[in-house]
């Protein structure tokens, strides 16, 4: 009964630490989506969709990573 609840709990920590990593990096990415329509100068509207695109791609490595 404990290996079972053990092993149960250690995939759970792997597939916790996949969401919570690409979450965490999709966030990021939203940030650079607002500064890409927010921010008043071209040269931020570039760093923001800079950000987002680099931020985005790295959320979907990520769970490839960890999957």
């Amino acid at each position: 009964m404990a290996r079972e609840a053990s092993g149960m709990s250690e995939a759970s920590i792997e597939s916790d630490m996949e969401i919570g990593v690409a979450l965490a990096l999709g966030a990021v990415a939203l940030v650079g989506t607002a500064l890409m329509f927010g921010y008043p100068s071209q040269l931020g509207r570039a760093w923001g969709f800079a950000a987002a695109f680099v931020f985005a791609t790295c959320a979907v490595v990520a769970v490839q990573v960890f999957d």
